[in-house]
C-alpha cells in the first residue's frame, strides 16, 4: 500500500469519528463570538400572520428593546409555508425541494419585520453574514435574518412524511449556539408549552419548565416547537436552554431577556 502523506498534528491518522478521539475534545471551550446576544425568533404562524393589530407594537416592543439589549431577530414563515409545503407535496416534491420552497418564505418574511423595524436601524442580514454581526451590533444596527436552515436540496430525511426536519425554530438555535448567545427566545402566540394545543383543549396545562429529554420522553402528538430542535438542544455547547414566549402579550420578551419566570423553558 503507498504511503499516507501526513501533516504532523493532533488529529494525524485519526478518522475524525473514533469514540475516544471525540471524547479528549469535548472538554475543549467554544469561542462565544457575542456572548451578550439575545436570539428572537418572530414565528410567521404566531405573530407575523395575524397582521398589524399583532405585529407593529410587537415590532415597536422589540426596537425599543434593542437600544438596551443585543438582539438578533430570526423569522418564521407561517401560513405562507403551509401553502407551499401542500402543494409540493400533492405534486410529489422531495423534502430537498420543499426545504427550498419553505425557506423562501421565511426570508420574504425577514424583508417585511426589516422595513417595520427601520427606525430603530433594522438591517436585513443573510445566514452567510452572521460573522458581520459584531460588527452590526457595534454600529447599533438591529440584524434581521431568516431562520431557514441553508440546507436547501442537502435538507435532512425527516424520518416520517416529507416535511423538512429543521425549519426555522431550529434554525433559530443553530445559529444563537455558533454565535454563543446568552438567550434563544421563541415568540409565539400561546404562553408557552401545553400538555395538549390549548385553543382545541381548554383544561391543557402549561409546562413552565421541562427538560428536553423529558420532553422527547413524553412523545406528544403534536407541540408549539419543531421536535428537531429539542434533539439539537441535547448537543449544543453554548445554548443550554430555550424559552417559548407569548408575542401578544407586551413586556413578555423583555422579561424572558432578563430571565424572570415566564412561559415555558426547556432546558438541557
Amino acid at each position: 500500500m503507498p504511503h499516507r502523506h501526513e501533516v504532523d498534528t493532533m488529529f494525524k491518522g485519526e478518522t475524525l469519528v473514533r469514540k475516544g478521539f471525540m471524547r479528549k475534545h469535548a472538554v475543549t471551550p467554544s469561542l462565544r463570538l457575542v456572548p451578550e446576544l439575545n436570539v428572537i425568533k418572530i414565528g410567521g404562524h404566531g405573530a407575523i400572520d395575524y397582521g398589524r393589530e399583532v405585529v407593529l407594537p410587537l415590532m415597536a416592543e422589540i426596537g425599543e428593546l434593542s437600544k438596551q439589549h443585543k438582539l438578533l431577530v430570526v423569522t418564521g414563515g407561517g401560513v405562507r409555508v403551509r401553502h407551499i409545503l401542500d402543494i409540493g407535496i400533492d405534486l410529489g416534491m422531495p423534502t430537498g425541494v420543499l426545504a427550498e420552497l419553505a425557506g423562501k418564505i421565511s426570508e420574504q418574511n425577514a424583508v417585511i419585520v426589516t422595513l417595520l423595524l427601520s427606525q430603530w436601524g433594522g438591517s436585513r442580514i443573510k445566514t452567510g453574514d452572521l460573522l458581520d454581526l459584531p460588527t452590526l451590533l457595534h454600529l447599533g444596527l438591529l440584524p434581521v435574518v431568516h431562520g431557514t436552515p441553508p440546507y436547501g436540496l442537502f435538507e435532512h430525511p425527516p424520518g416520517m412524511g416529507l416535511i423538512p426536519p429543521h425549519r426555522t425554530d431550529t434554525g433559530e438555535l443553530l445559529m444563537a449556539d455558533v454565535l454563543g448567545a446568552r438567550s434563544c427566545i421563541l415568540v409565539k402566540n400561546v404562553e408557552g408549552l401545553f400538555t395538549e394545543d390549548p385553543r382545541l383543549n381548554p383544561k391543557a396545562e402549561l409546562i413552565e419548565e421541562i427538560t428536553a429529554k423529558e420532553l422527547i420522553e413524553l412523545d406528544m402528538e403534536d407541540m408549539v416547537l419543531e421536535r428537531k430542535m429539542l434533539h439539537l438542544l441535547q448537543d449544543t455547547v453554548n445554548v443550554k436552554e430555550i424559552r417559548i414566549v407569548n408575542g401578544h402579550t407586551r413586556g413578555n420578551i423583555e422579561r424572558a431577556i432578563r430571565g424572570e419566570r415566564v412561559g415555558t423553558v426547556i432546558r438541557v
